[in-house]
């Protein structure tokens, strides 16, 4: 029986500067299930990383609640978090920079061991040769440092380093985006069968809509802080209902993608957003920009089926 690992309800994070305040999530609520993949999906600036780093409790939400593993982390601080470390693990973006660059392979991987007191150090020099070997590299990596590793390598080791502590949850921010498009598929093939040999559960973190296609089982598209869509793979692939949605997977290159999606639209255009629009996307939108209800009234969820929907008065075809 499957349960929901990760649970956020009306999330927001504001933050306050000498131009204002700006809302970097605005109530965003989602779900992740156990031994699932949900991306998370949208621009740079949409917030995807931001509620990442609320989830992993490096950042205290403005409103709303976070339930991980069960717990109410809202209001956790650094020793609260701690125990919940072993469970959630974290991949970043940059395969280099997220690795310490004096250590070798082998004392990065049993970081974390270490850090908890994990077994001795006859236990923990087997679990790093089996991690090593889990992520598909070869015991003469150990002695090697990062600068000796290519990006794919790094980001391997990375992925060992966060397995350490056998946790329950990765979150991927944009965990294959530095690299080659070769290397990139090496390491999602590998994501994978990690996640089928060990009942991982992940939040992907992407900006690219062919990444969550091959990798997500659900998936939330997020526009200026905001939930604009959300449903299934196929859902959101096959009938996108919010003019965002459509936009994105037009622009990508996706293999089951049509020609006739693609018409819906055809360029996601750069225009600077009316902050007083109900909508924040209408000043883009094909279909929003020219009627009144977009800038005026305000918007709620409209859901087609028990995990589809979408934030938006005029829908695709619908």
């Amino acid at each position: 029986m499957t349960s929901q690992i990760i649970n956020v309800d009306k999330l927001s994070r504001e933050f306050k500067g000498s131009g204002g305040t700006v809302r970097a999530l605005d109530a965003i609520s989602l779900a992740v299930t156990e031994g699932t993949t949900l991306a998370v999906v949208g621009e740079s600036g949409s917030g995807k990383t931001t509620a990442a780093r609320l989830i992993l409790g490096l950042d205290t939400p403005s409103k709303g609640s976070i339930s991980v593993l069960g717990q109410e982390i809202t209001s956790f601080g650094p020793s609260q978090m701690r125990p919940l470390r072993r469970d959630i693990q974290v991949v970043q973006q940059d395969p280099f920079s997220q690795l310490n660059r004096r250590h070798t392979v082998k004392r990065i991987i049993e970081g974390p061991m270490l850090a908890f007191k994990v077994g001795d150090k006859k236990s923990r020099e087997e679990r790093v040769i089996e991690l090593l070997e889990a992520v598909g590299l070869e015991r003469e990596h150990l002695k090697r440092k990062p600068h000796e590793l290519s990006g794919g390598q790094c980001q391997r080791v990375a992925i060992a380093r966060a397995l350490a502590l056998d946790p329950k949850i990765l979150i991927l921010d944009e965990a294959v985006s530095a690299l080659d498009v070769s290397v990139r598929a090496q390491v999602l093939n590998l994501l994978k069968k990690l996640q089928r040999d060990r009942g991982l559960t992940y939040l992907f973190i992407t900006h690219d809509l062919g990444v969550a296609h091959y990798m997500a089982d659900e998936i939330v598209v997020m526009f200026r802080g905001r939930i604009v869509e959300r449903g299934t793979r196929s859902e959101v692939f096959d009938t996108p209902g919010h003019h965002y949605t459509a936009g994105l997977l037009a622009s990508v290159p996706v293999a089951d993608f049509t020609d006739t999606k693609a018409a819906v639209s055809d360029v996601i255009v750069q225009a600077t957003p009316n902050k007083a629009d109900a909508c924040a996307y209408r000043s883009r939108c094909p279909i929003g920009k020219n009627l009144d209800d977009c800038a005026s009234k305000a918007l709620t969820e409209t859901m087609s089926s028990a995990t589809h929907g979408w934030l938006c008065h005029f829908p695709i075809d619908r």
